[in-house]
């Protein structure tokens, strides 16, 4: 962590090594995230002496990781991606394939 980090970014930041770490990834590839994920909370909440456009104006770290949880090996359900379709009033939806359905939802 950078020199005069706050004790919460300290504790945020062995928080995700060690999660990492218990997911099966390195030490330094869970260090090399960690230290990312907290920069970039940092320069979100003006902590940071520098910041680049896309940490500020990106969606956060902590939102985008809650995006992606639980979503498997293969990602979300058939049913999940109907019901975003449907909610995007994508026509055609019933007939679709996961795979397509997937593509008309946009991810």
């Amino acid at each position: 962590m950078p020199a005069g980090s706050s004790p919460k970014r300290e504790r945020q930041y062995e928080h995700i090594k060690d999660g990492l770490k218990k997911r099966g990834r390195s030490e330094d590839v869970a260090e090399e995230i960690a230290a990312r994920t907290v920069n970039k909370e940092r320069a979100r909440s003006g902590e940071a002496k520098e910041k680049s456009r896309t940490s500020t104006q990106d969606i956060s770290s902590s939102r985008r990781g809650g995006l992606r949880s639980h979503s498997g090996s293969k990602g979300r359900t058939k049913d999940q991606l109907y019901n975003e379709a449907k909610q995007k009033n994508v026509k055609g939806r019933s007939k679709m394939t996961k795979a397509e359905l997937a593509k008309a939802v946009g991810r």
